[in-house]
């Protein structure tokens, strides 16, 4: 099977009707990976695959629009009749089964491990189910978060998570031939980060610029834009074919 992704949702910070938060259903030789796990983004994933077949989850960070559905999922698994076979792989940053654990007010997190299998990510982790290969990498924001670059029968594609422009994200994306990319921020307000932990679309489109991909899709776009004009600002810096990101599409590559 070649990589596609399908778009769950990509609001921020909050969903909308019809918007769920940041989500992506990736498929790559036989391999689903559900990659972040905004509010709204376990329905929409249950359109697509059975979350029991999932071969692993990926989150980028633990701000809640990006990992707030993990809870849907817990439920689901636990209560709803529908357990995976065996415990979903869960690649997330180190704190995430207790956080999860206690949203469910439970004091420890062993009940969990019957569904979900959680495995800290850290910088430069990369892990291969069948001939998927994912890679992460730490990349600027507020919270430990990391972008990912996954590769499968000659296809890459580069996801940012949340970044402020950082290295890190720029050489991950390199060469990739789809780079699905943040552009939260219509500017940066003085002062208020040390080091900016968003994307202005000018930034989303100089960094697929400066990693020379094949296709920017822009994702993650705050309330202070319309989707329309920071796609239209992202594709003026980068210069190469660029599109938005939208529920329910897949893009195959």
């Amino acid at each position: 099977m070649p990589l596609s992704l399908t778009v769950l949702g990509t609001a921020s910070p909050h969903p909308g009707p019809g918007r769920p938060c940041s989500g992506y259903l990736l498929r790559g030789a036989g391999a689903e990976v559900w990659v972040d796990a905004g509010p709204g983004t376990f329905a929409e994933l249950r359109r697509h695959t059975d979350p029991d077949r999932l071969t692993a989850v990926w989150i980028s960070h633990l701000h809640a629009d990006h990992s707030a559905d993990l809870l849907a999922a817990a439920y689901a698994f636990a209560y709803g009749g529908m357990a995976p076979p065996a415990p979903i792989p869960v690649y997330a940053p180190l704190d995430c089964a207790r956080r999860l654990a206690g949203f469910l007010g439970r004091p420890d997190v062993r009940f969990l491990s019957e569904y979900l299998d959680f495995r800290p990510l850290f910088d430069g982790h990369t892990v291969r189910h069948w001939n998927l290969r994912l890679t992460s990498r730490a990349v600027a924001h507020d919270t430990e978060a990391y972008a990912l670059r996954a590769e499968c029968q000659g296809s890459v594609l580069v996801y940012s998570g949340d970044s402020g422009p950082c290295d890190a994200l720029t050489g991950l994306a390199s060469g990739a031939d789809l780079f699905l990319c943040e552009a939260d921020l219509d500017r940066h307000r003085e002062g208020e980060h040390e080091q900016p932990v968003h994307l202005t679309p000018e930034e989303a489109g100089e960094a697929a610029r400066k990693a020379g991909v094949r296709e920017l899709y822009v994702t993650h776009v705050g309330p202070t834009l319309t989707r329309k004009a920071a796609t239209a600002r992202a594709a003026a810096v980068f210069e190469g074919p660029t599109r938005t990101a939208r529920e329910g599409e897949t893009i195959p590559l």
